[in-house]
């Protein structure tokens, strides 16, 4: 969640260089790709048998469809002094309200239409003893595509711990939204309590069979090693926060929960955020090396689930860029992806190293959000009813923005209750009813159903409106979709010729067929024929850099430094050049057959000298071997470099090769 800062002379080489804004996939036609793309990135790397979702009876959160009539039966936590009951919408005006009497503790608002609704209950003298919410969405038609941009990150096991009936209402209320992932989160200590140990019917079973009945496609994250596997031999800071130093152990844990999992988890983030110290703040040498063995576990298992790169605190930064690529780890993963918590104008700027790291691969942010102070203490955490606003209009901005700056999944995050250092970020409150941010999303979910970025349209000397298109299915049906908004009330009309069938606003309620006098920072939805966005003169979404060829090698090769000797804003080791460092470098083998070959230091920083620079080496299955390599530092005249990279190229028998790249500097 931390912002990354970039100098503007790296941002301009990287935007010339990797922007992309040559003409992207468009209605499924491909530009002059290699034949490793002949699908292009929007298509569905994993597909999951669903339907229409509809509520079931009790409505779980208050939540219906269009049509329905919206009966919501008052639980007995509200004060027993509730005389009366008035419901308001997201404007504050009141559209129904109505008396308890007697027994009676329902509340009945008719048909109110799509939108959000505060019900809030009053004594005798008119003073609010309580509230609660709910939500009218649009009746889904047609299940949601298999490839919709449109996913939420949930957390499920944990927000609904041991709670199957708690995790089923999260599952139905995501299935509701017109969601197609649903990202989930994952203890590895939790259900591997030793080498040969796992847990059975965990929360992360129950949670991930539930989401799969609703037709959910589940993302897995995990973000901690278990104590029995922490290696604390070089140094005592290791710990459950720590990738686990023996790859062949995270290997093994891959290659179960893959096997367990199937057809229930499609995707996976073998870390997440490892490049902060929150989550053990590793070098992107540590990472390239952990994603390494992760994907060959899990692949070994099944090779049709989703590895995904373990995911960064924000976008990554050009070293990051540097490593994945200087390590040859885009054969590793099939998504790339990244988070963000910054305003969506700032998304272009923020997502430039991803696109060029993403080696040709779809990017996903997996966890975006907007953070807002909470009022109440816990374990409401409440905002007030502008930041309720804020949240929900941030939301269809936010998707457009992204997908138009590469993003190819977008995971908005969080979709319960989650407060965290005095921010709150969910669209459900604690007891799952809804924030106007949740029916915001199921708009989201309807209009970009299925949707690919067509392009962006601005106004000379006016940055201030924004109109992006997509080529989408709401309801459905192919058609073009408009996002519009403005950062201050201006005007903007579409071209005379421009056929536009029907207006929506940032909650979907339908407000005509022509675009308001003046628009402002909350979304509109226009829907035209298909095909109708090209009268429009659209700036060309970015895309990733160019697809990088490439086979993952069962060979893998690991730097093991002491956590102390960390310096992330380098991105690199710290060593005493002093005296001649023996480095702990391994050589692992996660093939069933014996190799041999050579390892030499192909790649050198100035001021350091590795020796051996050719070592002979043979691994059994499973195996991994310690190299032995020296460092020493030279007297070059002009000090130790700490800007370039130590590169070890590995050859094995029956072409398999291995790429290690690291940086060091001097103390």
């Amino acid at each position: 969640m931390r912002k990354t800062t970039l100098t503007p002379a790296i941002l301009l080489l990287l935007s010339l260089v990797f922007s992309g804004r040559a003409a992207s996939v468009i209605r499924g036609q491909q530009n002059s790709d290699p034949p490793e793309r002949k699908n292009d990135l929007w298509r569905s790397l994993q597909q999951k048998q669903r339907k229409s979702p509809s509520p079931d009876a009790s409505h779980p959160g208050n939540v219906f469809v269009d049509g329905e009539k919206v009966r919501i039966k008052i639980g007995g936590d509200v004060s027993p002094q509730a005389a009366r009951w008035q419901a308001q919408d997201d404007g504050g005006n009141v559209i129904a309200e109505g008396a308890f009497e007697g027994g009676n503790r329902n509340v009945d608002l008719g048909e109110p239409g799509i939108g959000w609704y505060r019900i809030g209950f009053m004594d005798g003298n008119g003073g609010e003893v309580g509230w609660t919410t709910a939500a009218v969405l649009a009746k889904q038609a047609n299940p949601t595509a298999q490839d919709s941009p449109v996913c939420v990150d949930s957390a499920t096991a944990w927000f609904a711990s041991n709670n199957p009936d708690r995790q089923e209402r999260f599952a139905q209320l995501a299935a509701l939204a017109q969601v197609n992932w649903i990202r989930d989160r994952m203890s590895w200590g939790g259900i591997q309590r030793g080498l040969d140990d796992f847990a059975d019917n965990t929360t992360y079973d129950s949670a991930a069979s539930l989401q799969a009945k609703y037709g959910l496609k589940v993302l897995q994250v995990f973000h901690d090693s278990p104590g029995w596997a922490a290696d604390r031999q070089l140094d005592g800071s290791e710990g459950p926060k720590r990738f686990t130093r023996d790859l062949r152990v995270l290997y093994k844990f891959c290659k179960t929960m893959a096997q367990r999992y199937k057809g229930r988890v499609l995707a996976w983030e073998p870390w997440n955020e490892a490049n902060i110290t929150v989550f053990g703040g590793h070098t992107i040498d540590e990472m390239c090396a952990h994603q390494k063995a992760a994907y060959l576990g899990f692949k070994a298992a099944d090779a049709k689930l989703t590895v995904c790169w373990n995911v960064y605190a924000g976008a990554g930064t050009p070293l990051h860029t540097q490593g994945v690529i200087e390590n040859e780890s885009w054969p590793y993963f099939e998504t790339y992806n990244i988070h963000s918590y910054q305003k969506p104008e700032k998304y272009i700027e923020q997502f430039t190293p991803a696109r060029q790291a993403a080696c040709g691969r779809p990017i996903w942010i997996t966890e975006c959000g907007v953070p807002l102070p909470w009022q109440t203490g816990g374990p409401w955490h409440e905002i007030s009813p502008e930041d309720q606003i804020k949240q929900a209009q941030f939301i269809a901005r936010s998707y457009a923005s992204s997908l138009f700056a590469g993003v190819n999944r977008h995971f908005f995050f969080i979709l319960g209750n989650y407060g965290e250092r005095n921010i709150q970020f969910g669209l459900l409150r604690h007891d799952q009813t809804p924030r106007p941010g949740y029916a915001a999303l199921a708009a989201t979910g309807r209009f970009l159903n299925g949707a690919r970025c067509l392009g962006r349209w601005r106004q000379r000397n006016d940055e201030a409106v924004m109109v992006y298109a997509f080529d989408s299915a709401p309801d459905g049906k192919r058609n073009d979709v408009l996002i519009i908004w403005s950062q201050q009330p201006s005007e903007w009309s579409p071209p005379g010729e421009m056929h536009i069938k029907a207006v929506y606003d940032y909650l979907g309620r339908p407000i005509g067929r022509n675009i308001p006098q003046s628009i402002g920072i909350s979304p509109l939805y226009a829907v035209l024929e298909s095909g109708a966005a090209e009268k429009l003169q659209l700036e060309q979404p970015l895309r990733t850099s160019e697809f990088r060829t490439g086979k993952a090698s069962p060979i893998v090769l690991q730097l093991q430094m002491p956590h102390i000797a960390t310096n992330l804003d380098k991105q690199a080791h710290i060593v005493d050049v002093q005296s001649e460092t023996k480095l702990d470098i391994f050589a692992y083998n996660f093939s069933d057959e014996a190799v041999e070959g050579v390892v030499i230091v192909e790649q050198v920083a100035g001021g350091f000298r590795l020796s051996p620079e050719r070592m002979q080496v043979t691994l059994a299955p499973m195996d991994r071997k310690r190299l032995p390599i020296s460092l020493k530092a030279e007297d070059t005249g002009e000090g130790t470099s700490s800007d370039g990279w130590i590169k070890l190229q590995g050859r094995f028998s029956q072409g398999r090769s291995s790429v290690l790249a690291f940086r060091l500097v001097s103390k």
